[in-house]
Formats: C-alpha cells, sequence, structure tokens
C-alpha cells in the first residue's frame, strides 16, 4: 500500500460509501466501528437524485434493485384505516421512490463491495485526536495510536468524534419530534403500500413492508422537552405504549411488536449545522456534518453524493483545497434539504383532529390527476444541476 492514508469512523451508509470511492481513488483506507460487529437490521431507506447516478457509477444499481422492499406506493389513511389517497411509484423520486431498501441491506451491498485493501475494523472507536499539520494523529478506545492523512468523521447525528474536533462550532436544531422505528411481525393485513395514519395529539403512525417477511413500523409524536432518544430503551418503550393508547387503527399492535422486537431504535429529531465541514486535516460528511432528519428527506441521498465528491475533490486536489471544493459543492444541496416550511413539524403532524382532518383532505386532494404529480414533486431532494466531479485516478484493479 502506497497511498495516502484515511481513517474513516462510522460504517454505515456515509462511512463506507466514502471508503469505497477513496480506495478507488487510490487512498489507503481503515474505518472503525464501534459496534461489534456489522449493524444490520433498520428502516426503509431510499436513493434518490444524483445519489442514482453515483449508485450506477459504483455498479450496484442491479444487487440495490434485487433488495428492493417491493414497496407499490404510498398511502394516507382515514380513522377506519382506508386509504383516502394513494399515490403509487410512478416517479423515480416519489414519496415511494424507485429504489427503496432497508438500510441494512444497503450497507452489506456497499461493504462487499469495498476495494481490496480498504479496511474495516469493529468494535473500537476514537477518544482523542491531535492535528499535527502533515498529519493527523487519532487514539483509540483501546490503546492504540495512529497517524493518518486524512479523518473523516461519518459517526451520524450524536457523533461523539465530532463534538470532540469540532465543539461549539456545532449547532443543533431540535425539531420537537420523537420518533421511533422499529421491526414488527407481519399480519396478513399487511399490504406492499407505506401506509400512513395521523391521529390528533400531533401523534403519526406508518407501516410499511419489507423483503424479509416482516413489517418496519414507525411511532412518532411532537413533544415539548420530552426526549425519548435520552431514555432507557425500555422506558422509551414504557412511554410510547402512554402516548399512543388511545390513538387508533394499530397503535396497540406497533407499540407491542415494539417490546418484542430486538430492531427497535428512539430519535429525537434534530438537524445538525456547521459554519464549516472541516478544521485542519479532520472533515465531516453526512449525518454527522449537516443531518437533514426524515422531515428534510434525503439523508442516505446526501450521504453517498457527499462521500463521492469528497474523494473526487481529493483524488485531485491538495486536501486543503479539495475539503473546501467538497464543501461549495455540497453546501446547496444540504442548504435546500434543511429548509423546512413554516411551522413544521405541527404543519404535518396535527394537534388537533379538524386538523387531521384537513391534512386528510389536502391528501386526497393532492392524490387526484395531474396534482398527483405535483404532490409528488414534494419529495425531491439531493438534487442538483451540477456535474458530479470526477475521480482523477483509481488503484489499479480496484475498479469494478
Amino acid at each position: 500500500m502506497t497511498g495516502p492514508r484515511a481513517l474513516i469512523s462510522g460504517a454505515s451508509i456515509a462511512g463506507l460509501t466514502t471508503a469505497y470511492w477513496l480506495g478507488r481513488a487510490g487512498w489507503d483506507v481503515e474505518v472503525v466501528e464501534r459496534s461489534a460487529v456489522f449493524r444490520d437490521g433498520g428502516q426503509n431507506i431510499d436513493i434518490r437524485g444524483a445519489a442514482r447516478e453515483v449508485l450506477a457509477e459504483m455498479g450496484l444499481d442491479e444487487p440495490v434493485r434485487r433488495r428492493s422492499t417491493t414497496e407499490q406506493g404510498t398511502a394516507v389513511l382515514d380513522a377506519r384505516g382506508r386509504a383516502v389517497a394513494r399515490f403509487p411509484v410512478e416517479d423515480p423520486d416519489g414519496l415511494t421512490a424507485e429504489l427503496e431498501i432497508l438500510r441494512g441491506d444497503l450497507a452489506r451491498i456497499i461493504l462487499d463491495a469495498l476495494p481490496a485493501g480498504v479496511q474495516v475494523r469493529y468494535d473500537d472507536q476514537i477518544t482523542g485526536v491531535r492535528d499535527q499539520d502533515s498529519h493527523v494523529e487519532v487514539t483509540f478506545q483501546r490503546g492504540a495510536t495512529a497517524d493518518y492523512e486524512l479523518l473523516v468523521i461519518a459517526e451520524g447525528v450524536r457523533s461523539r468524534t465530532r463534538d470532540l474536533v469540532f465543539g461549539s462550532a456545532v449547532t443543533r436544531r431540535e425539531l420537537g419530534l420523537n420518533m421511533a422505528y422499529g421491526t414488527i411481525p407481519r399480519t396478513g393485513d399487511d399490504d406492499r403500500w407505506w401506509r400512513w395514519y395521523s391521529a390528533s395529539g400531533g401523534r403519526q403512525i406508518t407501516l410499511r413492508p419489507d423483503n424479509a417477511g416482516t413489517t418496519r413500523a414507525t411511532l412518532a409524536f411532537t413533544t415539548r422537552g420530552q426526549n425519548l432518544a435520552e431514555l432507557p430503551l425500555d422506558q422509551a418503550r414504557d412511554a410510547l405504549g402512554e402516548v399512543f393508547g388511545d390513538a387508533g387503527w394499530q397503535a396497540q399492535r406497533v407499540v407491542d411488536g415494539f417490546k418484542g422486537s430486538d430492531d427497535v431504535y428512539m430519535d429525537y429529531l434534530t438537524q445538525i449545522m456547521m459554519p464549516s465541514w472541516a478544521k485542519g486535516r479532520v472533515c465531516v460528511t453526512g449525518d454527522a456534518a449537516w443531518c437533514v432528519t426524515p422531515l428534510g428527506g434525503g439523508g442516505t441521498s446526501l450521504a453517498m453524493i457527499g462521500g463521492y465528491v469528497l474523494a473526487a475533490y481529493l483524488s485531485r486536489e491538495h486536501h486543503g483545497a479539495a475539503l473546501e471544493l467538497y464543501e461549495r459543492w455540497m453546501r446547496p444541496l444540504i442548504d435546500d434539504a434543511q429548509k423546512l416550511p413554516p411551522g413544521t413539524p405541527r404543519l404535518f403532524y396535527p394537534a388537533s383532529a379538524a386538523g387531521v382532518g384537513v391534512l386528510r383532505t389536502v391528501a386526497r386532494i393532492g392524490s387526484l390527476g395531474v396534482l398527483r404529480k405535483l404532490t409528488s414533486r414534494l419529495s425531491h431532494v439531493a438534487q442538483t444541476g451540477q456535474a458530479l466531479p470526477a475521480i482523477a485516478s483509481t488503484r489499479p484493479g480496484s475498479a469494478r
């Protein structure tokens, strides 16, 4: 191995995509992940906009299609669980995108495609970072210390290493919305549609199909200061039972399903904003840099685009210039995704029964005829008029 050395912290979509492209660009890449093993599981995600071009350049579009969740579209339900609006898949970037896949499946596909020589190490994490101008010195929890030309932090919205390096430069915009994700048993009533049900009190339940014989569910509710992500998981599950006790439809099924599931994740939706994504020989990407939350949409796509763009500029420029160009290219996409409509999230999570009725009426009208295509455009994210920068060189034998 003779290329410059990069360490990537985080082995999910952002980290693995960055590792893939830096490996293709001739870097010697190491990935460190604090989980003891590769993290399977997770919810339905999608690949939109310029990320579809990145996926095609990786040669992975067909493997992704083969692992499709088989979702046929999005349906908005009434109080009895009947669909009042349907948005079938007819737009690659519609409410249900053309490329829908489980998070764990996409991560596994990228992991298996990493160029030879890219190393992934589990059950360790960064505890210290010292920028030495010519390199960055990294200390690990297991006691080792190593030098790298570049450290890429791709750990997620609550990144500890980002906070260690950037400190007060990180701004968090909490949106006042708890969202619980989980996998529950499939029943005969489940279909191939993403079903959205809203209840008064700012509550929402969704059920989505997967390709594993189970159902992916979410429980979301607006709140004034109650952060379920800070609670032990059992306490958070109990809190969901209290919040959704009278929500109707299949609320009790989901609450009970979460209690017996080992694939449950609590999130308190928070956008991350930073004046710069680089400091010396350290940079951030993905949710650690710009979390847009599910309300902004396109998080997976932006992670994939960011990993590609970062590697492309690092293949052509000195690291300082490369990081500036990476940020200049990505900023317009991130700024666009982080701009939420006024009143969000309460606009989409009404407190009153009357507000829920209005939301359903708007969805029904938006699903009719030509309006359906206009409504679907609301989910168009990760799109840009900029051409993707080219990777200048690849390691011999690493291209697919």
